[in-house]
């Protein structure tokens, strides 16, 4: 069983005010805190931290359409080196809610019963309340990059020792030919000391 929505939770509107009568509107705005795990694994909204949201409230014979957008920083770290990255983001949504079973005037909506699916698709108000963080969730998950850079031509690291290459644009090894790596333990100054005592006899 889910449990019932709490009216007072931030990212849950009322929507009795628009008594059911289609083409009644209502806009609101709000600020809230962000919910855990509102992103992905490299870059999201840090929990906690202030969404802004703008909303528009739609009464439809279905049900109500809820209209949005949401302003929200993100914070992360480049694929590529590493580095923080912390930017805004502009999200938008819309989103039906379905009166559940039937409307105020008793007419059933077609059903198909055990049809999960469908069920998971839609969303229902309950008691007259819509819930809007799933909502939310799948809009900034949308909205983020897969794989968030700190530029667009980020070099990286640097394959040899870590570092961070746009910090050192010149920064490279020595490349030793592996043909040659067996002469680097040779002490040259002692082969060098053995053919002057050649020379002399």
């Amino acid at each position: 069983m889910n449990a019932r929505l709490d009216h007072r939770a931030p990212l849950v509107f009322d929507t009795r005010e628009l008594g059911r009568r289609p083409g009644a509107m209502k806009k609101l705005t709000r600020s809230v805190a962000a919910p855990a795990d509102l992103g992905i694994e490299v870059i999201g909204v840090p929990e906690g931290a202030p969404v802004e949201l703008d909303i528009r409230l739609e009464s439809v014979m279905e049900g109500v359409l809820v209209t949005g957008t949401a302003h929200a920083p993100v914070k992360g770290e480049c694929v590529r080196c590493l580095e923080p990255i912390e930017q805004k983001i502009d999200v938008d949504f819309q989103e039906m809610y379905s009166y559940p079973e039937s409307d105020h005037r008793g007419r059933v909506f077609d059903t198909e019963p055990g049809d999960e699916e469908s069920e998971q698709e839609t969303h229902y108000l309950e008691d007259d309340l819509v819930d809007l963080e799933p909502v939310l969730r799948d809009a900034v998950v949308l909205a983020l990059p897969l794989q968030p850079v700190c530029q667009d031509d980020c070099p990286g690291l640097c394959s040899e020792c870590g570092a961070r290459l746009a910090d050192d644009p010149d920064h490279q090894h020595e490349v030793t030919d592996i043909r040659w790596a067996a002469l680097k333990d040779i002490d040259m100054s002692g082969a060098a000391g053995g053919a002057d005592e050649n020379q002399e006899k």
